[in-house]
This record gives C-alpha cells, sequence and structure tokens, in this order.
C-alpha cells in the first residue's frame, strides 16, 4: 500500500490533512452555530449551510482555471493565505442575533471558500501529476485512497476539537450542553416560550435558570457561541501548520512545479501525459460531464451528514450510548482500532521477523487500550453532543482504506477490477442501502422528536463510507487520469463544480425536515441513488469506451475504409488496386498523429 509512492504524495497528503483539520472542525458545528447564535430555524440555517458548501465546492473551478494560466502551487499558498484571514474573522466573538453579525459571518465564509477553491483542487492536481513518470503510474489509484485517507484523519479529530472548545467555554461559566437548549433560549428571546420549558430543561441538566430568565438565556447562548468561536480559531492554527508542511517538503514536489510565465512552462504543461486528438478530447470530457452528473446527487445525499443527519442526531436520537458502542464516542479508542487494522495488514504483509514482531506488539497494546477506554467510560455514556457522530465517518475511511486497496488489488491482479465509472454507479447503490437503514430506524418515528439507538446513525455512516470509497477517491483520480493535459485544471475544477451543485441540493431535504415524516425523507433519498446509479450502469459502455487509454471508437471514423474498391488508374502510370483500403484522414488534418515531425 505505502510501497513505490513518491515523497511527495506523504507532504501533499499531510498539507491537506491539516487544511482538512481546520475546515471539518468549522463545519461539525456549523449548522449548530447558525441555529444557537442566530435563532435560526432548520430551514433557513440548511440554506445557509447548504449555499456554504456548494460556494466552497464551486470555487475550485474558478481556481482551476487560474492555475491553468498561473501557477498550481501559487494558487496552493495564496488558498492557504484567504482561507485563515476568513477564519480568523469566524474565530472573533461578535454580538448574538445581530443582523451586523451575520453579515461579517458571510463575508468570512466567502473568504473560506474562494480560499478552498485555490487550495483545493490544486493541491489534488499536483498529487496526480506526480504520477505521470512510468515508475509511478501504477500507483495512481493507491495514492488518490492514501490522499483521501490523510484528509480523513484529520477529519475524525475534527468533531473531538470542536466537542472540546465548546465544552471549554460552557464549563468556564458553570453551564452544561443541552441540544434542545439553544432553541428554547432563542424562542424565550423571541417571546414565543413562557419559560416554563427553559427552566425545567435547565434544571434537567443541572443548571438553574435563576429568576432572570432573559439574562440566562442570553448568557447561555453567549457562551455556546464563544466555544464555537473557539473552535474557528483551531482552523486558523491548523492552516498554519499546513503551510509549514508544504513550504519545508517543498523539495519532495519540486518536480512538477511550473511557472506558466516562463517561455515554454505551457507547452510543457499541455504535452504532459497522452496527447490526444480534437475527437478523444471531446470524447473525454463528454464523459467526464456525465459522470460529474451522477455525483451531483451522490453529493446531496452524502453532506446530509451535517444537516438533516445532524438534525436526527439532535432531535430524534438518543444522548446515551451504552455496551461497545459508548468508546466509539472517544477518538482515541477508534483511533487505536484505526491503529490496529494497519499493524494487523503489515503482519500479513510484512516478510521480515522484526516488522512482524512490531506488529504484533502493536496489536497487543491496541487490545490493552480497548480494554483501558472500555472499562473507564461510563456505561451508560450521557450527553452526547450531535456534532460527535461525525467522527465516525472519517474513522470508517481511515479504517477502511487498507481493506479497500487490498480488495481492488486483488481484483487488479486477476484482471477484473471494475472501472471508475462503474465503481461509482456501485457507490450509488451503497448509498441506498445505506439510507434504507435510516428508513427502517425511522419507521416508527412521528414527527421529529424521538429517542432511537445510536446504532442507527453509526451504521448509517458505516455504510455511507463504503459509498464514499467506491467513488470519492476513485472519482479524484479517474478526473486527473482521464483530463485532457490542457484541461486539468478545468476539469477538476468541474469536479468539484459538479459537487457545489450537490451540496446546494442538500438544502431541499433540509427544506423537507418537519414538514413531511422521518422514513419518507430518507425514501426519497433512496430513490434519488437509485435512479442515478440506473442512469450511470445505461451509459457504462460508452464511459468505458470513451475513456479508456486505447483510441476511443469514434476514433475509428477518422479512418475512412473502402471495402472492393477498384481505383482507376490515374495518369502517371500508378496500376490500380482492389480491396480494402484504409486512408487516413489525419495524416493531412494532424501532421503529428498522421506522420512523425522531423
Amino acid at each position: 500500500m505505502f510501497k513505490n509512492q513518491p515523497a511527495g504524495l506523504y507532504v501533499l497528503a499531510l498539507a491537506n490533512t491539516g487544511e482538512r483539520f481546520g475546515y471539518y472542525t468549522m463545519l461539525a458545528i456549523f449548522l449548530l452555530f447558525l441555529q444557537a447564535k442566530f435563532g435560526l430555524d432548520s430551514t433557513v440555517s440548511g440554506q445557509i449551510y447548504a449555499g456554504f458548501l456548494a460556494l466552497v465546492y464551486f470555487m475550485p473551478l474558478i481556481g482551476g482555471w487560474v492555475a491553468d494560466k498561473w501557477s498550481f502551487s501559487k494558487c496552493v499558498v495564496t488558498g492557504l493565505a484567504v482561507m485563515f484571514a476568513g477564519y480568523m474573522v469566524m474565530a472573533i466573538p461578535t454580538d448574538i442575533r445581530s443582523t451586523t453579525s451575520l453579515v461579517i459571518l458571510c463575508a468570512a465564509l466567502v473568504l473560506i471558500a474562494c480560499g478552498t477553491g485555490l487550495f483545493k483542487g490544486n493541491l489534488q492536481v499536483m498529487v496526480g501529476d506526480l504520477y505521470n513518470e512510468a515508475r509511478y503510474s501504477g500507483q495512481r489509484d493507491a495514492a488518490f485512497s492514501l490522499f483521501y485517507m490523510a484528509i480523513n484523519i484529520g477529519s475524525m479529530f475534527a468533531p473531538m476539537a470542536a466537542t472540546a472548545m465548546c465544552n471549554l467555554a460552557m464549563k468556564a461559566q458553570g453551564l452544561t450542553y443541552a441540544a434542545s437548549l439553544p432553541a428554547i433560549c432563542n424562542a424565550y428571546l423571541d417571546g414565543a416560550e413562557n419559560g416554563a420549558e427553559l427552566i425545567t430543561t435547565a434544571a434537567d441538566h443541572g443548571m438553574n435558570a435563576g429568576t432572570d430568565l432573559a439574562a440566562f438565556a442570553t448568557n447561555y447562548i453567549s457562551t455556546l457561541s464563544a466555544g464555537y468561536s473557539y473552535a474557528f480559531a483551531i482552523a486558523c492554527g491548523s492552516l498554519i501548520v499546513s503551510f509549514l508542511i508544504y513550504f519545508l517538503g517543498r523539495r519532495t514536489y519540486a518536480h512538477i512545479l511550473t511557472d506558466k510565465k516562463q517561455p515554454g512552462a505551457a507547452k510543457a504543461v499541455a504535452e504532459s501525459g497522452p496527447e490526444l486528438t480534437p475527437a478523444q478530447t471531446r470524447q473525454r470530457v463528454v464523459a467526464l460531464l456525465l459522470v460529474f452528473a451522477v455525483v451531483i446527487f451522490f453529493w446531496m445525499v452524502f453532506h446530509q451528514n451535517g444537516a438533516t443527519l445532524t438534525e436526527f442526531a439532535k432531535s430524534c436520537t438518543s444522548p446515551e450510548a451504552g455496551g461497545w458502542t459508548r468508546i466509539g464516542f472517544n477518538v482515541w479508542a477508534l483511533l487505536s482500532i484505526a491503529v490496529g487494522v494497519y499493524a494487523a495488514f503489515n503482519l500479513f504483509q510484512s516478510k521480515g521477523t522484526l516488522s512482524r514482531v512490531i506488529s504484533v506488539a502493536i496489536i497487543g497494546l491496541v487490545g490493552w487500550a480497548l480494554w483501558y477506554f472500555y472499562s473507564v467510560t461510563p456505561d451508560p455514556l450521557t450527553g452526547i453532543q450531535p456534532q460527535e457522530y461525525q467522527q465516525f465517518n472519517p474513522f470508517y475511511v481511515v479504517a477502511l482504506t487498507p481493506f479497500s486497496l487490498a480488495f481492488f488489488g486483488w481484483l487488479a491482479k486477476r484482471k477484473s477490477e471494475p472501472s471508475a465509472p462503474r465503481k461509482i454507479g456501485y457507490g450509488m447503490i451503497m448509498a441506498a442501502v445505506a439510507y434504507g437503514v435510516m428508513l427502517v430506524g425511522s419507521l416508527a418515528i412521528t414527527g421529529t422528536s424521538a429517542s432511537v439507538s445510536p446504532n442507527w446513525l453509526i451504521s448509517t455512516y458505516l455504510l455511507l463510507t463504503f459509498a464514499e470509497l467506491l467513488l470519492s477517491p476513485m472519482g479524484i483520480s479517474f478526473v486527473s487520469k482521464v483530463a485532457p493535459p490542457k484541461l486539468k485544471g478545468s476539469m477538476m475544477g468541474g469536479w468539484f463544480a459538479a459537487t457545489a451543485v450537490g451540496n446546494y441540493l442538500v438544502s431541499i431535504p433540509m427544506l423537507l425536515w418537519g414538514k413531511i415524516s422521518t422514513a419518507m425523507l430518507w425514501g426519497i433519498l433512496v430513490t434519488i441513488c437509485l435512479v442515478s446509479a440506473a442512469f450511470i450502469f445505461s451509459i457504462m459502455k460508452k464511459l468505458e469506451a470513451a475513456t479508456s487509454d486505447s483510441p476511443a471508437p469514434a476514433d475509428a471514423d477518422l479512418l475512412e475504409t473502402v471495402e472492393d474498391e477498384t481505383i482507376t488508374e490515374p495518369a502517371g502510370g500508378i496500376p490500380p488496386q482492389s480491396g480494402a483500403v484504409r486512408r487516413p484522414i489525419l495524416a493531412n488534418a494532424y501532421p503529428r498523429w498522421g506522420r512523425p515531425e522531423r
């Protein structure tokens, strides 16, 4: 898995890990932050959340275009600086329930989105360029899986960091977190609640609201919002770490850097990778656009993790967990499991005795750590916050990546590995299964208030991770491989633009939240996934033909074949010929392909 990979992969992956840690620390609490600080309902907060996600994933299209004209590396560094400014603005506490504060927040979100546009897609193009060398070309898919795993290492710790900052602020004021209390406090300040529910809910969580309920409500919201701001400050620090990694490791990827202003640099970039005819270029672009159309709906359902799935965690899921489930909310226990997985793989794959002994020792330590976490964690574990569920998806990605690589590596050796478009289709089916689980778990729920087992969400995140591993890292690798050389940045930007559309569509289920039953809501998402899967499988042959390494079928049309044609002897004495004659039209139209250039 880690063999025959260029050193630049690890530098770029770690730089991305830091940036993603900051981003997902912010994103884990973003919806809750909007609802608490500004008193927004699920509809409005869902629109802002979806609009921000859409902008974040649309801006790489602009960033790719800028990089194609300027420099991938310079765009990456500039993006880090712009994102830092955005997170810094968010980290500064402002007045609660204020229009001015909301405007400032929106300005910060625009900065973060613009910085991400310059950073995200262009860094991944640089990763793809590391594998243009023949000795590394066979490791491209594995590399993007490792790159994706590194992203999720940062993501896995993000909810914990956000929760810790929230608890730090609340504890300093003698308060505790209650999922329903921010909405109750805002309702009281709006005059929509008489205070009885506020007093009762505060007392249930060990707090005394006192006689001045308005002061208590204001203080509670302000303190919670300040805790969220502390989490945004963590994102600033993570960007500094990312920049240092990127800058100090520059020599490992220096050979792929080009400056578009240098003479001949643009030509060098354009000619990296296979040279394509206009027909092949057109076919590949069309194939990519069709794939983009499908992934729109995947991201619509997948990024419900910060939207309807967070709402479900907040209002429909028990804040308690028992048995082995409870240690899943300890990120260090999850990390121990992931380490154990890698040690087990090394045990079976290593040929050296010392390496195997070390692996056995690590597995033993992991077993002890899990027993320790199990014994010291309260049973039941109480006070689970909604954002904590978001650490399961990145944990699953980290832990399951070795299995994914091993499985597809085994298929590749048997020459039966499915193509990237086919994996995307399977991913859509798996996403449908994931929301089928949510549908079953919601059948007994009336309205949007319940206390179902946390295992429904945990299982759903596991199945969504299977879908993600089939689609996301393979999709990025697919784009970097198939995109015409002159359009790499733009096509990678197109991938993120499709993701942007899907993320904006995240708002649709949020608009339906509370208006239809939760089971019906999940049923709609299941249907969307199945229809998308049916569509991509219906055009699978065209996609696989257009994106294969061999000439696309349409290119055969550029070779004119005349069967049993008799050519009349022209003036000059050339004898007549009979039989099939293939005359390459490209020989005149495209000299580089038709005959050797001198």
